[in-house]
């Protein structure tokens, strides 16, 4: 991971790929929730392809929309590829599956979540397919306060607002607070 100075922090802000991931539910291999997102961030990078170039500290956050699901561990790591877009989004679904991810019904409890947010400035909008940046990612404490860990000068390529305008948009009721243990 490289020191960056601030005339450079705008340029590492505007090529930003990030990915959010989360979990709630433990698993058999790896335990407790931070433990499975720590060995898959291990496994995103065991190919070569793709290095993890930073790693917010872990949230717990209260499930959104609120239910009586777990708290989940929730975190944004900034990354380096040459992969494209599409390719990217296939490997975070190709490792959510070896965890033992199953997709069932939206908002479910489950043992990873690896989401694309954003590829740089791109745009990549597919009806039914890949949306970057992600669609509801400005409407989730448990996105935007690890992103603004990692890059504090975010700007989101659509809305072309700072992740602290989005933060202070965030409604009051979703509950996060900043892990102690890692």
């Amino acid at each position: 991971m490289r020191n960056s100075s601030p005339s450079d922090t705008s340029m590492i802000a505007d090529d930003a790929i990030l990915i959010a991931f989360g979990a709630n539910l433990p698993t058999e291999e790896y335990g407790a929730p931070a433990q499975t997102l720590k060995a898959a961030l291990r496994r995103l990078a065991q190919n070569g392809d793709i290095s993890i170039d930073q790693v917010s500290p872990f949230y717990e956050t209260a499930p959104v929309p609120i239910s009586d699901q777990p708290w989940y561990v929730n975190g944004v790591a900034r990354i380096s590829t040459e992969m494209s877009a599409h390719d990217l989004l296939e490997r975070l679904h190709e490792v959510e599956a070896e965890f033992g991810r199953v997709r069932r019904e939206r908002n479910a409890a489950r043992v990873i979540d690896l989401d694309l947010i954003a590829y740089g400035r791109e745009l990549v909008r597919e009806e039914g397919g890949i949306q970057v940046p992600h669609p509801r990612m400005a409407e989730r404490a448990f996105v935007l306060l690890p992103l603004r860990d990692v890059v504090a000068e975010w700007v989101h390529p659509v809305l072309n607002r700072t992740v602290d305008d989005l933060i202070s948009d965030l409604p009051a009721d979703q509950q996060i607070r900043k892990q102690t243990n890692g």
